[in-house]
Protein backbone atom coordinates (compact mmCIF):
# COMPACT_ATOMS: atom_id res chain seq x y z
CA UNK A 1 0.00 0.00 0.00
CA UNK A 2 1.13 3.31 -0.49
CA UNK A 3 1.86 6.32 1.26
CA UNK A 4 -1.04 7.75 -0.39
CA UNK A 5 -3.32 5.18 -0.57
CA UNK A 6 -2.43 4.29 3.07
CA UNK A 7 -4.16 8.35 4.21
CA UNK A 8 -7.37 8.14 1.74
CA UNK A 9 -8.07 4.92 3.88
CA UNK A 10 -7.95 6.26 6.72
CA UNK A 11 -11.25 7.94 8.76
CA UNK A 12 -11.86 11.41 8.51
CA UNK A 13 -13.04 13.34 11.50
CA UNK A 14 -15.86 15.36 9.41
CA UNK A 15 -15.54 18.00 12.24
CA UNK A 16 -11.82 18.61 11.88
CA UNK A 17 -10.95 21.65 14.13
CA UNK A 18 -7.38 23.17 13.26
CA UNK A 19 -8.16 25.48 16.23
CA UNK A 20 -8.48 22.20 18.54
CA UNK A 21 -5.36 20.86 20.73
CA UNK A 22 -7.14 18.05 19.87
CA UNK A 23 -6.72 17.80 16.26
CA UNK A 24 -3.05 18.18 16.24
CA UNK A 25 -2.37 15.02 18.39
CA UNK A 26 -4.12 12.72 15.60
CA UNK A 27 -1.95 10.33 13.61
CA UNK A 28 -0.59 12.50 10.75
CA UNK A 29 -2.38 10.24 8.04
CA UNK A 30 -5.64 11.86 9.38
CA UNK A 31 -4.28 15.02 9.48
CA UNK A 32 -3.23 15.25 6.15
CA UNK A 33 -6.68 13.61 4.77
CA UNK A 34 -8.68 16.63 6.49
CA UNK A 35 -6.43 19.07 5.18
CA UNK A 36 -7.04 17.17 1.83
CA UNK A 37 -10.58 18.06 2.22
CA UNK A 38 -10.29 21.82 3.00
CA UNK A 39 -8.19 22.29 0.01
CA UNK A 40 -11.19 20.86 -2.02
CA UNK A 41 -13.54 23.56 -0.87
CA UNK A 42 -12.56 27.11 -3.17
CA UNK A 43 -12.54 29.31 -0.06
CA UNK A 44 -10.76 29.70 3.67
CA UNK A 45 -12.68 27.97 5.87
CA UNK A 46 -13.00 30.21 9.45
CA UNK A 47 -11.82 28.32 12.53
CA UNK A 48 -13.14 29.91 16.47
CA UNK A 49 -9.98 29.96 18.70
CA UNK A 50 -10.13 28.49 22.52
CA UNK A 51 -8.35 30.91 24.48
CA UNK A 52 -6.47 30.24 27.84
CA UNK A 53 -8.22 32.74 30.18
CA UNK A 54 -12.35 33.37 30.10
CA UNK A 55 -11.06 36.91 30.33
CA UNK A 56 -10.21 37.19 26.86
CA UNK A 57 -12.42 37.60 24.06
CA UNK A 58 -12.56 34.32 21.49
CA UNK A 59 -11.01 35.36 18.08
CA UNK A 60 -10.04 32.69 15.37
CA UNK A 61 -8.17 32.77 12.06
CA UNK A 62 -9.12 31.95 8.02
CA UNK A 63 -6.81 29.10 7.09
CA UNK A 64 -4.94 29.31 4.06
CA UNK A 65 -4.60 25.46 2.86
CA UNK A 66 -3.94 25.78 -0.71
CA UNK A 67 -0.44 26.39 -2.43
CA UNK A 68 -1.39 29.21 -4.22
CA UNK A 69 -3.29 31.10 -1.78
CA UNK A 70 -0.44 30.91 0.65
CA UNK A 71 2.46 31.49 -1.81
CA UNK A 72 -0.39 34.77 -2.99
CA UNK A 73 -0.16 35.70 0.81
CA UNK A 74 3.42 35.64 0.87
CA UNK A 75 4.11 37.79 -2.00
CA UNK A 76 1.54 40.03 -0.90
CA UNK A 77 2.89 41.78 2.10
CA UNK A 78 1.14 44.95 2.55
CA UNK A 79 -2.30 42.96 2.61
CA UNK A 80 -1.27 40.04 5.00
CA UNK A 81 0.90 41.57 7.26
CA UNK A 82 3.31 40.17 10.11
CA UNK A 83 3.43 43.18 12.67
CA UNK A 84 1.28 41.83 14.84
CA UNK A 85 2.79 38.59 15.31
CA UNK A 86 3.27 35.39 13.24
CA UNK A 87 2.92 32.53 15.98
CA UNK A 88 0.07 31.34 17.98
CA UNK A 89 -0.06 32.82 20.12
CA UNK A 90 0.83 36.29 19.52
CA UNK A 91 3.72 37.45 21.46
CA UNK A 92 2.42 40.13 23.59
CA UNK A 93 3.41 44.20 23.75
CA UNK A 94 5.28 44.33 27.16
CA UNK A 95 7.57 41.20 25.40
CA UNK A 96 8.44 42.94 22.46
CA UNK A 97 9.17 45.89 24.04
CA UNK A 98 11.61 43.87 26.38
CA UNK A 99 13.06 41.39 24.11
CA UNK A 100 13.31 43.14 20.70
CA UNK A 101 11.05 42.45 17.41
CA UNK A 102 12.31 39.12 15.73
CA UNK A 103 12.33 39.82 12.06
CA UNK A 104 9.61 37.45 11.49
CA UNK A 105 7.31 39.73 13.31
CA UNK A 106 8.12 42.98 11.41
CA UNK A 107 7.22 44.55 8.16
CA UNK A 108 8.94 47.05 5.77
CA UNK A 109 10.25 48.98 6.19
CA UNK A 110 12.03 47.80 9.19
CA UNK A 111 12.11 44.54 8.03
CA UNK A 112 13.59 45.74 4.68
CA UNK A 113 16.28 47.77 6.92
CA UNK A 114 17.45 44.80 9.20
CA UNK A 115 17.35 42.28 6.53
CA UNK A 116 19.68 44.71 4.77
CA UNK A 117 21.79 44.66 7.63
CA UNK A 118 22.10 40.79 8.11
CA UNK A 119 22.36 39.92 4.42
CA UNK A 120 25.44 42.28 3.98
CA UNK A 121 26.98 40.89 7.10
CA UNK A 122 27.09 37.58 5.03
CA UNK A 123 30.38 38.50 2.85
CA UNK A 124 32.36 35.97 0.59
CA UNK A 125 34.94 35.47 3.16
CA UNK A 126 32.39 34.44 5.37
CA UNK A 127 30.12 32.58 3.44
CA UNK A 128 33.34 30.63 2.57
CA UNK A 129 34.50 30.16 5.62
CA UNK A 130 30.60 29.03 6.87
CA UNK A 131 30.66 26.51 4.24
CA UNK A 132 33.80 24.87 5.21
CA UNK A 133 32.70 24.95 8.71
CA UNK A 134 29.42 23.05 8.04
CA UNK A 135 31.82 19.95 5.97
CA UNK A 136 34.19 20.22 9.26
CA UNK A 137 31.51 19.69 11.36
CA UNK A 138 29.41 17.46 9.63
CA UNK A 139 33.04 15.40 9.36
CA UNK A 140 33.50 15.76 13.32
CA UNK A 141 29.84 14.54 14.27
CA UNK A 142 30.57 11.34 12.16
CA UNK A 143 33.23 10.83 13.92
CA UNK A 144 31.81 10.74 17.44
CA UNK A 145 29.19 8.64 16.07
CA UNK A 146 30.96 5.76 14.63
CA UNK A 147 33.13 5.70 17.72
CA UNK A 148 30.24 4.77 20.31
CA UNK A 149 27.18 2.95 20.14
CA UNK A 150 24.05 3.73 18.28
CA UNK A 151 21.78 5.95 20.59
CA UNK A 152 19.49 9.06 20.30
CA UNK A 153 19.61 10.43 15.83
CA UNK A 154 18.22 13.68 17.66
CA UNK A 155 20.83 13.57 20.76
CA UNK A 156 24.09 12.78 18.40
CA UNK A 157 23.54 14.07 14.98
CA UNK A 158 20.65 15.98 13.88
CA UNK A 159 20.68 18.74 17.11
CA UNK A 160 24.67 19.11 17.47
CA UNK A 161 24.73 19.62 13.52
CA UNK A 162 23.33 22.87 12.96
CA UNK A 163 23.63 24.40 16.69
CA UNK A 164 27.73 23.59 16.02
CA UNK A 165 27.38 26.00 12.61
CA UNK A 166 25.42 28.45 13.96
CA UNK A 167 27.41 29.13 17.20
CA UNK A 168 30.68 28.96 15.03
CA UNK A 169 29.20 31.02 12.61
CA UNK A 170 27.92 33.81 15.32
CA UNK A 171 31.49 33.89 17.11
CA UNK A 172 29.95 32.19 20.16
CA UNK A 173 32.81 30.61 22.68
CA UNK A 174 32.74 27.36 23.56
CA UNK A 175 32.26 27.68 27.35
CA UNK A 176 28.82 28.75 27.22
CA UNK A 177 27.18 26.82 23.91
CA UNK A 178 25.90 24.20 26.64
CA UNK A 179 24.03 26.40 28.47
CA UNK A 180 22.69 28.08 25.27
CA UNK A 181 21.18 24.85 24.28
CA UNK A 182 19.53 24.43 27.21
CA UNK A 183 18.19 27.93 27.39
CA UNK A 184 16.52 26.99 23.51
CA UNK A 185 14.68 23.79 24.49
CA UNK A 186 12.75 25.93 27.66
CA UNK A 187 12.53 29.24 25.27
CA UNK A 188 10.45 26.68 23.08
CA UNK A 189 8.48 24.68 25.30
CA UNK A 190 5.49 27.02 24.58
CA UNK A 191 4.83 25.87 20.80
CA UNK A 192 3.94 22.19 21.15
CA UNK A 193 0.05 21.22 22.08
CA UNK A 194 -0.80 21.85 25.71
CA UNK A 195 -0.20 18.93 27.98
CA UNK A 196 -1.27 17.73 31.29
CA UNK A 197 1.64 18.44 33.13
CA UNK A 198 2.40 21.95 34.57
CA UNK A 199 4.97 24.14 32.42
CA UNK A 200 6.87 26.42 34.85
CA UNK A 201 5.64 29.81 34.72
CA UNK A 202 7.53 32.65 32.82
CA UNK A 203 10.58 29.74 32.62
CA UNK A 204 10.56 30.47 28.52
CA UNK A 205 10.65 34.09 29.24
CA UNK A 206 13.60 33.73 31.85
CA UNK A 207 15.25 31.44 28.95
CA UNK A 208 15.09 34.13 26.52
CA UNK A 209 16.55 36.83 28.62
CA UNK A 210 19.48 34.82 29.53
CA UNK A 211 20.06 33.37 25.95
CA UNK A 212 19.82 37.91 24.88
CA UNK A 213 21.95 38.60 27.71
CA UNK A 214 24.78 36.02 26.96
CA UNK A 215 24.95 37.26 23.35
CA UNK A 216 24.71 41.14 24.22
CA UNK A 217 27.90 39.94 26.22
CA UNK A 218 29.44 38.83 23.23
CA UNK A 219 28.55 41.62 21.25
CA UNK A 220 29.38 44.47 23.68
CA UNK A 221 33.22 42.46 23.71
CA UNK A 222 32.99 42.36 19.30
CA UNK A 223 32.78 46.27 19.23
CA UNK A 224 35.71 46.60 21.50
CA UNK A 225 37.97 44.05 19.32
CA UNK A 226 36.47 42.68 15.97
CA UNK A 227 36.99 38.88 15.12
CA UNK A 228 36.20 36.93 11.98
CA UNK A 229 32.53 35.70 13.08
CA UNK A 230 28.92 37.04 12.00
CA UNK A 231 28.43 38.75 15.47
CA UNK A 232 31.05 41.45 14.39
CA UNK A 233 29.53 41.78 11.24
CA UNK A 234 26.35 42.75 12.69
CA UNK A 235 27.60 44.73 15.47
CA UNK A 236 30.31 46.77 13.36
CA UNK A 237 27.75 47.05 10.09
CA UNK A 238 27.29 49.98 8.29
CA UNK A 239 24.19 49.66 6.38
CA UNK A 240 21.57 53.01 6.01
CA UNK A 241 24.34 54.30 8.92
CA UNK A 242 24.02 51.33 11.66
CA UNK A 243 24.33 48.20 12.50
CA UNK A 244 22.65 45.70 14.94
CA UNK A 245 22.17 47.29 18.48
CA UNK A 246 21.91 44.86 21.51
CA UNK A 247 18.58 44.08 21.49
CA UNK A 248 18.11 43.72 17.93
CA UNK A 249 21.46 41.15 17.60
CA UNK A 250 19.61 39.45 21.21
CA UNK A 251 16.20 39.28 18.68
CA UNK A 252 18.36 38.19 15.56
CA UNK A 253 20.60 35.47 17.41
CA UNK A 254 17.27 34.38 19.16
CA UNK A 255 15.60 33.79 15.68
CA UNK A 256 18.68 31.86 14.41
CA UNK A 257 18.67 29.77 17.70
CA UNK A 258 14.81 28.63 17.53
CA UNK A 259 14.48 28.67 13.33
CA UNK A 260 18.11 27.59 12.63
CA UNK A 261 18.51 24.98 14.99
CA UNK A 262 14.97 23.73 15.66
CA UNK A 263 13.90 23.42 12.19
CA UNK A 264 17.25 21.99 10.32
CA UNK A 265 17.37 19.45 13.26
CA UNK A 266 13.91 18.28 12.92
CA UNK A 267 13.90 18.23 9.05
CA UNK A 268 17.40 16.06 9.19
CA UNK A 269 15.65 13.73 11.69
CA UNK A 270 12.40 13.20 9.58
CA UNK A 271 14.36 12.68 6.67
CA UNK A 272 15.96 9.79 8.17
CA UNK A 273 13.20 8.19 8.83
CA UNK A 274 11.98 9.05 5.22
CA UNK A 275 15.06 7.22 3.85
CA UNK A 276 14.22 4.25 5.94
CA UNK A 277 10.62 4.12 5.50
CA UNK A 278 11.33 4.19 2.00
CA UNK A 279 13.90 1.56 0.69
CA UNK A 280 13.42 2.19 -2.42
CA UNK A 281 14.38 5.73 -2.42
CA UNK A 282 17.13 5.00 -0.17
CA UNK A 283 18.39 2.79 -2.95
CA UNK A 284 18.00 5.42 -5.56
CA UNK A 285 19.98 8.07 -3.54
CA UNK A 286 23.06 5.59 -2.44
CA UNK A 287 23.32 5.08 -5.85
CA UNK A 288 24.33 8.50 -6.85
CA UNK A 289 24.84 10.18 -3.32
CA UNK A 290 26.20 13.36 -4.87
CA UNK A 291 24.22 13.57 -8.02
CA UNK A 292 20.76 12.81 -6.00
CA UNK A 293 21.53 14.94 -2.24
CA UNK A 294 20.24 18.15 -3.48
CA UNK A 295 16.87 16.56 -4.45
CA UNK A 296 16.67 14.64 -1.15
CA UNK A 297 17.08 17.34 0.60
CA UNK A 298 14.15 19.24 -1.03
CA UNK A 299 11.77 15.95 -0.82
CA UNK A 300 12.63 15.77 3.11
CA UNK A 301 11.50 19.24 3.77
CA UNK A 302 8.78 19.08 1.55
CA UNK A 303 7.49 15.95 3.32
CA UNK A 304 7.84 16.54 6.68
CA UNK A 305 6.93 20.57 6.37
CA UNK A 306 9.69 21.33 10.08
CA UNK A 307 7.15 24.56 10.34
CA UNK A 308 3.53 23.94 9.76
CA UNK A 309 2.11 27.34 9.79
CA UNK A 310 2.67 31.11 10.30
CA UNK A 311 -0.25 33.76 10.63
CA UNK A 312 -0.50 36.85 8.90
CA UNK A 313 -2.57 39.32 10.01
CA UNK A 314 -5.41 41.48 7.22
CA UNK A 315 -4.45 45.14 6.57
CA UNK A 316 -7.54 45.71 4.60
CA UNK A 317 -10.33 43.52 3.30
CA UNK A 318 -9.17 41.09 0.66
CA UNK A 319 -11.34 38.46 -0.99
CA UNK A 320 -10.20 34.53 -1.93
CA UNK A 321 -12.59 32.60 -4.08
CA UNK A 322 -15.56 34.81 -3.07
CA UNK A 323 -14.94 34.97 0.29
CA UNK A 324 -13.87 38.23 1.86
CA UNK A 325 -11.43 38.11 4.45
CA UNK A 326 -11.71 41.69 6.29
CA UNK A 327 -9.34 43.97 7.99
CA UNK A 328 -7.86 43.57 11.33
CA UNK A 329 -8.81 39.31 10.86
CA UNK A 330 -6.17 36.62 10.95
CA UNK A 331 -5.33 34.26 8.30
CA UNK A 332 -3.29 31.46 8.81
CA UNK A 333 -0.88 30.01 6.02
CA UNK A 334 -0.28 26.45 6.34
CA UNK A 335 2.94 25.23 4.66
CA UNK A 336 2.20 21.70 5.57
CA UNK A 337 -1.13 21.28 3.70
CA UNK A 338 0.20 23.46 0.66
CA UNK A 339 3.04 20.71 0.77
CA UNK A 340 0.70 18.07 -0.04
CA UNK A 341 -1.32 19.98 -2.55
CA UNK A 342 -2.59 17.80 -5.25
CA UNK A 343 -2.63 20.73 -8.01
CA UNK A 344 0.97 21.21 -7.76
CA UNK A 345 2.63 18.01 -6.55
CA UNK A 346 1.56 14.66 -8.32
CA UNK A 347 1.11 11.96 -5.77
CA UNK A 348 1.61 14.19 -3.17
CA UNK A 349 2.09 11.81 0.33
CA UNK A 350 4.64 9.81 -1.82
CA UNK A 351 8.28 10.61 -0.40
CA UNK A 352 10.10 10.91 -4.29
CA UNK A 353 13.54 11.86 -4.25
CA UNK A 354 13.59 12.76 -8.13
CA UNK A 355 10.66 14.85 -7.70
CA UNK A 356 10.98 17.82 -10.16
CA UNK A 357 9.81 20.22 -10.51
CA UNK A 358 9.59 20.93 -6.64
CA UNK A 359 8.10 24.22 -5.45
CA UNK A 360 7.50 23.34 -1.66
CA UNK A 361 6.92 25.85 0.80
CA UNK A 362 8.96 24.41 3.32
CA UNK A 363 11.20 27.41 3.89
CA UNK A 364 8.15 29.83 3.35
CA UNK A 365 5.79 31.10 0.83
CA UNK A 366 8.14 33.72 -1.01
CA UNK A 367 7.63 37.22 -0.60
CA UNK A 368 10.12 39.45 1.65
CA UNK A 369 10.02 36.84 4.69
CA UNK A 370 11.30 33.59 2.64
CA UNK A 371 13.48 31.95 5.16
CA UNK A 372 17.23 34.23 5.28
CA UNK A 373 18.41 30.79 6.76
CA UNK A 374 17.29 28.72 3.89
CA UNK A 375 20.77 28.15 2.11
CA UNK A 376 22.56 27.63 5.48
CA UNK A 377 19.76 24.31 5.97
CA UNK A 378 20.05 23.40 2.46
CA UNK A 379 24.10 23.06 3.01
CA UNK A 380 23.88 21.38 6.43
CA UNK A 381 21.84 18.83 5.29
CA UNK A 382 23.25 18.08 2.00
CA UNK A 383 26.90 17.64 4.12
CA UNK A 384 25.37 15.68 6.69
CA UNK A 385 23.74 13.51 4.81
CA UNK A 386 26.39 12.62 2.50
CA UNK A 387 29.01 12.61 5.07
CA UNK A 388 26.62 10.13 6.74
CA UNK A 389 25.54 7.58 4.39
CA UNK A 390 29.26 7.52 2.40
CA UNK A 391 31.46 6.72 5.78
CA UNK A 392 28.09 4.73 7.58
CA UNK A 393 26.04 2.88 4.46
CA UNK A 394 23.99 0.85 7.05
CA UNK A 395 22.79 4.49 9.13
CA UNK A 396 19.00 3.91 9.64
CA UNK A 397 16.08 4.44 12.07
CA UNK A 398 16.03 2.05 14.41
CA UNK A 399 12.22 2.28 16.04
CA UNK A 400 9.59 5.12 15.31
CA UNK A 401 9.92 8.94 16.40
CA UNK A 402 9.04 10.47 19.81
CA UNK A 403 7.61 13.51 18.12
CA UNK A 404 5.93 16.46 20.19
CA UNK A 405 2.35 17.49 19.47
CA UNK A 406 2.07 21.04 18.13
CA UNK A 407 0.08 23.15 15.32
CA UNK A 408 3.17 25.41 15.09
CA UNK A 409 6.17 23.04 14.31
CA UNK A 410 6.98 19.35 13.13
CA UNK A 411 9.32 18.46 16.47
CA UNK A 412 11.12 15.49 16.72
CA UNK A 413 12.23 14.57 20.34
CA UNK A 414 13.94 11.28 19.76
CA UNK A 415 14.60 8.75 17.02
CA UNK A 416 16.38 5.45 17.67
CA UNK A 417 18.91 4.63 15.04
CA UNK A 418 21.73 1.94 14.14
CA UNK A 419 24.66 1.45 11.51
Amino acid sequence: MTAHTEAAARPVRASADLADPRFWRLPAAERDAAFARLRDLDHPVFFTEREASALRPRRGFHALVRHADVVAAGRSPRTFVSGPGVTTPEPARWVRALFGDSMVNLDDPRHAQLRRVVSRAFTPRLVARVEEDIRATARRIVDDVAARRPGDFVAAVAGPMPYEVICTMMGIPEEPRRRILDLVDDATEHTGVRRRRLRVPGRGLRALARMQWLVAEVGRERRRRPADDLISALVTADVDGRGLDSRELGAFFSLLLVAGVETTRNAMAHGLRLLTGHPEQRELLMADVEGRIGGAVEEMVRHSSPIIQFRRTLAHDHEIGGHVLRRGEKAVLFFASANRDASVFADPDAFDITRSPNPHLGFGGGGPHFCLGAHLARQEMRALFTELLTRLPQVRAAGEPVLVPSSFDHRVRSLPFTF
